[in-house]
Order: C-alpha cells, then structure tokens, then sequence
C-alpha cells in the first residue's frame, strides 16, 4: 500500500456522526447537505429515463445536452462558455480529484487557502504533491485573507493554487479585487488556478448577478483555470453524485480519456435530471437560497447571543462556524455534545489545525424549528458545564 494513502486522516466529520448514528434523539447538523429532498421534477426526470431504458453507458465528457445545459446555465451567470469547455462529473468531489489528476504530478508544490473542507487538501497529497497552507485569520470571528501572505507562497514553482470561496466552512468569500490579484499574480507564476465554486449561489449579499464573484468572470478561456461546480448544494441533489467541470477548450480532449479511467462516465438518468435541474433552476435555488438565508438570519443571532461564543455572520455557504472559549480539542467537544447534548455539529479541526477549538453548523433545515432546539441543547449544555466549573 502507498504510504500516502496510509497517512491520510480518516474524516473526523464522520468520525462524529458514527458516534451518533442511529440515535433518534441527536439533533445532527454535522454534514454539508440540505435536508430537504430533490424536488419532484427533478426526481421524475431520472425515472422517465430509467423507464425508457437509458441504463447504458455515455459519453465520457457527459451527454451533449447537459453540457449545452451546463454552458448556458454558466453564460447567464458569467462570461460566455462554450460547452467544449465542459467536462459532467460524476459529483464534485470526483471534479476536483479529476482537476487535480490532470495538473499535479507527485513532488509538485500545491498552495491551498485554509480552514477548508478537508478533500481539497487531500487531494494533493494522494497524488504526492507538496502542500503549502496559507491559513485565513479569525477576526471577531470573521475569517480573512492575507493578500500578500498567500501571493508571497504562490511562487514561480508552484503548480496548483486550491481556492475554495464561498468556503466550507468559514463562509468567507473572495472580493472581486482579491480574485483580479490572485489571477494576475498567478499568470505571472504560470500557477494553476483550481476554484471549487459550489457555493457561489449560496451567497447572501445584494449582487446583480445572484451569485458570489466568480474568476469565470474575469479570466479569458485559455488562462491556467479549473473551475469545479457541483449540482449537490444549489439544486439539492447531494446523493446523485452529478458535477461539472469548466477548462480551457484544449484541456477539455484529455480530461475525456482521465474521466474514462476514473468512473467512465456518470449514469444517463442523473444526468437527465440534470438537465432539467439546470433548465429549470428559477424553480429550485432562488427559493433555496432565500430558504437558507432566513436560516442564517434565524441561528447566527442566537448563537451569538450564548456565552463565550465567537461568531460572524457568513457570507456565503451553508455554515455558522463559531468558536466556544475556553474548550481546545473540536473533536473531542463534538463528540461531547452527541453524547452529553443529544447534539450533532462538525469539529473545526477536521478543517484545518488553525480551527483548533470551533464548529461547524450546517444550518441548511428545511424546518428552522431544529435550529431553536439545536440552540437550546447548545445553551443547557453550556449552561452545566459553566456552574460545575
């Protein structure tokens, strides 16, 4: 077995959730996904294919429709893409390990901007690359970049920038100028650039466009840019494992042939449902997005109201990421709430070593009553364990 693949840590979001799997009573907020299912259409979709008999194979690169789709869903929101530029993916995850497959050999330096969701620092390191972390600071709880920290490691060897924004799980998200910069800097290096997008519509600052800043909207089509985009979070599809990658067009040949040695393709009838998702979004993510707002708006003030709680309203994502004074081990403090508070929430150390001592709460409830009990648990639990000390 490969040395690397042994030293990679076993997910602690999930080592969390096992210990409170099968509980009926643990409130669990623990992973990135909605709670809410696929809506019907989209459903119906994939049974009209199943019934129809698409249970074959399919292209590498996707079904031509879904890339159109893909394409125009991508143009509407940004600067024109072309399908050719398009890859269909079997789920994010699988688009970024593609991307990274494609652009990093073993001993190759990969930077990546943390706290981050832990597949993107991964990743690199399965492949036998060096990974250099530029770490986010914690300011009143709100996390930011240190520009000139992260363009002083970017260097003229370095291969693979890894930029997730809106990010998992600090909801801190690249301005406009910080991404001109980025871009600039790493046309200067010859860098890589790999943006994992999924989240850029759930983004709750005023925009013209409905959707956090974009590099698709500032670089040409042959700049050294991956952007990783994934149908699981802005159309609630997380179990249909459907993604997207977009390249420059010459990239777009020979990622067909990695796909074809990875999953070969991902299943007709997803991507029927794909293709109506992407057709009908207006029906979905607006409604999503406002959804998850009020859900934001509704647990970040209460968590900001508890003792010794450090909090900021995130921008973008899914997540109240939030650090409880006075305890340093998240794992062990999560795993103290399923046991103790009949709570679920991810540890933020399973994001980065600097998110020693917070947590990560998806607040994507299709009920926000859970939330308010959530908060109540939280609160009792604090509660006891401020009088015993």
């Amino acid at each position: 077995m490969r040395q690397a693949i042994l030293d990679l840590e076993a997910s602690k979001i999930r080592e969390v959730a096992n210990a409170g799997m099968g509980r009926n009573d643990v409130l669990a907020f623990w992973f990135g996904e909605s709670d809410e299912v696929t809506p019907d259409f989209i459903r119906e979709a994939a049974v009209e294919s199943i019934r129809a008999g698409e249970t074959f194979y399919a292209h590498n690169l996707g079904l031509p429709e879904l890339r159109e789709a893909v394409a125009g869903y991508t143009s509407r929101l940004h600067s024109p893409v072309g399908s050719e530029r398009v890859a269909i993916t079997s789920g994010g995850v699988n688009a970024l390990m593609l991307a990274m497959q494609m652009l990093v050999d073993a001993g190759d330096e990969v930077v990546a901007v943390t706290p981050v969701w832990p597949n993107l620092t991964a990743q690199p390191l399965i492949m036998g690359a060096k990974l250099r972390r530029v770490s986010l600071r914690p300011q009143a709880g709100a996390w930011k970049l240190d520009l000139a920290q992260l363009l002083d490691a970017v260097r003229p060897g370095t291969r693979l920038l890894v930029l997730n924004a809106p990010n998992n799980p600090t909801g801190w998200t690249l301005t406009r100028a910080e991404q001109q910069a980025i871009l600039a800097h790493c046309r200067r290096t010859g860098t890589w650039i790999l943006a994992d997008e999924v989240y850029e519509r759930l983004y709750y600052e005023p925009t013209q466009a409905g959707c956090a800043p974009s590099f698709l909207d500032i670089a040409g089509p042959d700049d050294r840019l991956v952007v990783a985009h994934s149908f699981s979070k802005s159309f609630l599809m997380t179990g249909w494992r459907l993604g997207w990658l977009v390249m420059p067009a010459a990239m777009t040949e020979p990622m067909g042939k990695l796909i074809e040695f990875n999953t070969s393709c991902a299943s007709v009838f997803t991507q029927r449902a794909g293709v109506v998702a992407v057709q009908r979004t207006q029906e979905v993510t607006p409604r999503l997005v406002a959804h998850l707002k009020a859900c934001r708006d509704r647990l970040v003030p209460q968590l900001q109201a508890l003792p010794r709680v450090e909090l900021a309203m995130p921008a973008g994502g899914m997540y109240a990421f939030f650090k409880l004074d006075g305890f340093g081990d998240s794992l062990a403090l999560a795993k103290r709430l399923v046991a103790e508070a009949g709570l679920g929430i991810a540890p933020g150390n399973a994001f980065a070593p600097e998110a020693q001592g917070w947590l990560r709460w998806c607040f994507a409830s299709k009920d926000p009553a859970r939330l308010d009990q959530g908060v109540e648990r939280l609160a009792a639990w604090l509660a006891a364990w401020l009088a015993a000390r």
